[in-house]
């Protein structure tokens, strides 16, 4: 193979892997490469070409994900009968026409380097995913419109408490899970349910802010919890519900200690208080087997977990779950009955099936070693192109880098220029709950290639500069 065949066009305005993709698909569709053949290694094609290694990881995955490689252990990646992947018809045209400009791949949004917590949707498993439904459609067609159950459906319910287990060492029956229209539906829901007029919530700081707004609409009142080297400190005043991140902070990253953690729960079953854990983004830590979850070592019952799709598969499937004590079930039905229910029923039963059949692993342990690769190149072009204006801690988790920004005094600016350059990124002051919190902006990494990355952070560095005192 040769490099004029798949050399990278300087000219072009496609990423670099998406254009390596290109050109193998063009020459597997096009028979000139044949069932069996095989891809040259990715480090040595990347030498070849003069790109990072990641660029062709990032096409070769995107090459199995649709079908036209497979993997084989310890051999490589060969090229799939052409008879298994769909063929795009080529219409000749009949006399000469204006080229129009290409839309985004896939019909994909267009999303800007840096925005935080977005998963890059040109890695999701389409494919999987539509036989998953597809089949779901033929067994049980009645499951994609009803639900007998308020708290959802029962496939996905089972397959989420086996993978709670296995993955988080919660132990919690199917009846214990209910499915929600996300993270943040779920915490309106718990406040709800576990909350008066009066009550007091206690909230990290920094932290998710737009609760605050909520808890306040329904009487309560919030007390701040500041968050140091150990997570959130305990509160200093009696609250009824304590809410935290401690599997990766938000927005400021890092893990509770185990010590702090039990310390939470021994204040939780002192003061007959609740816990809420937002477990929003665990399943990507680059470091080791993900942390336990804080509610697997709960023995009192005093805690909530809230998990997410948004993060770890699809940002538009809006599907969340809560796993609540057994003795609250009742309190929750009845919240329900009550306020009624938002998750959109669905894609549930196909989301069970795709956690079933194990695709949903393998799409986690895919996107985990992309993400993984997109970090440390992110971490590298930080200090490449920011060097000392700029610094972070490597928590080694998490989608996005809070960076602090000596010499910049005002991150809410900085922010406002960054976006006029076309730089997706939020200040850090924004998620503090007064005057005199931390500063800075938070960058999220995995949904941009590295060539993505390093125009980002070029026009970036130029506004830091700009703002710099």
């Amino acid at each position: 193979m040769t490099n004029p065949i798949i050399a990278p066009d300087a000219q072009s305005t496609a990423p670099l892997f998406q254009q390596v993709y290109t050109r193998f698909r063009d020459r597997i569709i096009a028979g000139d490469m044949a069932p069996g053949d095989r891809l040259p290694a990715s480090r040595a094609l990347a030498e070849q070409l003069g790109v990072s290694r990641a660029t062709v990881v990032a096409a070769y995955d995107q090459l199995g994900a649709e079908g036209f490689v497979e993997g084989k252990p310890g051999s490589g990646l060969y090229v799939c009968a052409i008879g298994e992947v769909e063929q795009p018809v080529r219409a000749e045209p009949t006399r000469p026409i204006k080229p129009k400009p290409a839309p985004p791949p896939s019909g994909l949004p267009k999303i800007r380097a840096f925005e935080p917590g977005r998963p890059d949707m040109r890695l999701f498993p389409y494919r999987q995913w539509a036989r998953a439904m597809a089949r779901a459609a033929r067994n049980s067609p009645e499951a994609l419109v009803t639900s007998p159950d308020r708290f959802g459906d029962p496939v996905l319910r089972k397959a989420l408490a086996k993978h709670l287990a296995e993955w988080r060492g919660i132990v919690a029956s199917p009846e214990q899970i209910l499915i929600t229209a996300g993270s943040g539906d779920a915490l309106e829901i718990c406040i709800r349910a576990l909350g008066a007029p009066g009550d007091v919530v206690a909230l990290e700081d920094p932290g998710y802010l737009p609760i605050r707004r909520f808890v306040e609409s329904l009487g309560l009142s919030s007390v701040w919890m500041p968050v140091g080297v150990d997570g959130a400190a305990l509160p200093d005043v009696p609250a009824r519900i304590a809410m935290l991140t401690p599997s990766c902070q938000f927005p400021l990253g890092g893990a509770m200690p185990t010590a702090q953690r039990i310390a939470f729960l021994n204040w939780a079953d002192a003061n007959q208080s609740w816990i809420i854990e937002d477990d929003y983004d665990s399943e990507y830590r680059y470091a080791g087997r993900p942390i336990p979850a804080l509610a697997s070592l709960d023995k009192a019952g005093r805690s909530l977990y809230i998990g997410s799709f948004s993060k770890v598969f699809s940002d538009a499937l809006r599907l969340g779950y809560l796993v609540i004590p057994e003795p609250l079930i009742e309190r929750f039905t009845e919240t329900l009955r009550r306020f009624g229910v938002k998750a959109s029923i669905a894609a549930q039963r196909t989301l069970g099936a795709f956690i079933e059949d194990e695709d949903f692993y393998r799409h986690i342990r895919r996107t985990r070693r992309i993400y993984g690769e997109r970090r440390a190149v992110f971490l590298r072009l930080i200090e490449e192109k920011l060097g000392h204006a700029a610094t972070f801690t490597d928590h080694q988790a998490g989608m996005q880098i809070a960076v602090t920004l000596p010499g910049v005094a005002d991150d809410v600016a900085l922010a406002a220029d960054a976006s006029a350059v076309g730089v997706g990124c939020l200040p850090l002051s924004g998620f503090s709950a007064g005057e005199g919190g931390v500063s800075g902006l938070l960058l999220g990494f995995c949904a941009f290639s590295p060539e993505e990355m390093e125009v980002a952070l070029d026009r970036l560095a130029g506004v830091i500069a700009a703002r710099r005192t």
